[in-house]
């Protein structure tokens, strides 16, 4: 993991990996083979942009209100093969890449929130990976109800 020197640092690499995702998403929702799936890349690049959003105002301010809340994982991408994204990939596969996504995001704010040098930061940190949990439980559900019960 990167090593940082400040907490604006720390802010920044958040900062950048919340337009990653936002131009992950993007990326995906120009490329879907259907509406459906369009719409849900565009509300998932809306929400990931709405954390780089308060990331940045936290940076900006200082400070951040955190609200306590447990998240289910339904473990389906721990049971799924990993897939490259692509212009032409199926709905399966873009559910399959976006659930792998999530995880990684989801453990890297875990990192950073036992990394984080104060208490405030640790609780943005744990936020925002409960932020993604709950994205890739969206995605898990989306698989479960569209990929798996058509097999």
């Amino acid at each position: 993991m990167e090593q940082f020197k400040s907490i604006d640092e720390i802010l920044d690499f958040a900062i950048r990996l919340e337009q990653e995702a936002v131009d992950f998403y993007r990326n995906l929702a120009e490329n879907a083979k259907s509406d459906d799936m369009r719409l849900v890349f565009e509300q998932f690049a809306r929400e990931e942009a709405g954390h780089k959003a308060r990331i940045k105002q936290v940076k900006a301010e200082g400070y951040f209100e955190l609200q306590k809340e447990e998240v289910a994982d339904l473990h389906v991408s721990d049971y799924v093969v990993d897939v490259e994204p692509s212009p032409d990939m199926n709905y399966r596969d873009a559910l399959v890449f976006a659930m792998k996504w999530e995880k990684a995001a989801f453990k890297l704010y875990l990192d950073l929130s036992e990394k984080a040098p104060t208490q405030e930061l640790k609780d943005l940190f744990t936020a925002l990976a409960v932020e993604e949990s709950k994205h890739k439980l969206r995605f898990e559900i989306e698989y479960d109800e569209y990929v798996l019960r058509e097999n």
